[in-house]
């Protein structure tokens, strides 16, 4: 039944703003040397315009998981310090977006660079379609810059890799049989104090069957640090799933799909010009600075847009 309403809800929306459609088209007719009206007309154009952007929008997260919490793991890539640094620079701009659109971003898992940055990090994203407004950011991102641990400051490319995966509540969709996850107990390498490091309280957990690897130590208790890890462990055998069912149903339409996360989606360049951009969409961004302090809205949008746009073959 909530089901239905949501579906009912919906259509009343999309047929009230066919209606205005209708009304505004009448009195554009009516407006003809009408000044006045025609401003009002105008007027009343763009708050529709408006509205039809945030439904097409509301349209392209109609997925089964895209009212899930998220979790998002970045990875760095080729570069070596560069890419560690890298890492942190996105781990940052996520956990940045997420407060600038009201969502409530907790960092569970981190592992430190040898000299700089971060070799991983796992983002918790809570709130409001978080899994789906932050899914078109997975895939691989490039840096080039002037590179600040290069004593020559030379241009340097670097490369992170960026996961996300819906948080699913429970076992209803994923069920794991413990007897095939090994876990491990380690004493935490962050900080929090001289409890964590006396104490075994990170946990590492490994899937058997697919070699999966899931980590956290953000919590001073073992038990909690596990609790947390089955959790990621759920939401990365989901996303393994869904990719399956994808790549699978593309085979069967006769699409190209390019195998794992390697494809690179955006590009951010600091030198010798400051742009970022979206290599799918070719949205782009002058500011570069302001991207990487969460304004990340414009890409978001227009990959969310692009989802729902008609393709070639169906025009």
């Amino acid at each position: 039944m909530r089901r239905l309403g949501d579906l009912r809800s919906q259509v009343e929306t999309w047929q009230r703003v066919e209606h205005q459609a209708d009304d505004l088209t009448a009195l554009a007719e009516l407006a003809d040397g009408d000044v006045a009206l025609a401003h009002e007309v105008a007027e009343e154009v763009t708050a529709l315009e408006t509205q039809l952007d945030a439904l097409e929008l509301q349209a392209a997260l109609s997925g089964p998981h895209d009212d899930s919490d998220a979790i998002l793991v970045v990875h760095s890539g080729e570069g070596g310090i560069d890419a560690q640094d890298f890492a942190e620079m996105l781990t940052r701009m996520y956990v940045r977006w997420a407060e600038r659109c009201g969502l409530e971003a907790e960092i569970l898992d981190s592992t430190e660079g040898e000299e700089a940055g971060i070799k991983n990090a796992t983002v918790e994203l809570r709130g409001p379609r978080a899994y789906g407004f932050a899914k078109g950011e997975a895939g691989s991102h490039r840096l080039v810059r002037l590179s600040p641990f290069d004593a020559a400051h030379r241009r340097h490319t670097a490369f992170a890799l960026v996961e996300v995966m819906p948080e699913i509540e429970g076992d209803t969709e994923i069920t794991i049989n413990e007897d095939d996850v090994r876990v491990d107990t380690y004493r935490s390498s962050g900080a929090g104090g001289q409890h964590v490091n006396k104490t075994s309280s990170a946990v590492r957990l490994t899937h058997l069957p697919t070699g999966i690897v899931v980590t956290c130590q953000n919590e001073r208790s073992q038990i909690q640090n596990r609790e947390t890890a089955f959790k990621i462990l759920r939401a990365r055998l989901l996303e393994r799933r869904l990719r399956e069912e994808a790549e699978e149903m593309a085979k069967l339409k006769g699409e190209h799909t390019a195998a794992g996360f390697g494809n690179r989606i955006r590009s951010y360049v600091l030198h010798p010009y400051t742009q970022v951009t979206d290599h799918r969409t070719d949205t782009s961004v002058g500011d570069a600075q302001a991207v990487l302090d969460g304004a990340i809205d414009p890409f978001i949008n227009a990959y969310l847009h692009r989802q729902i746009a008609p393709t070639e073959s169906s025009v």
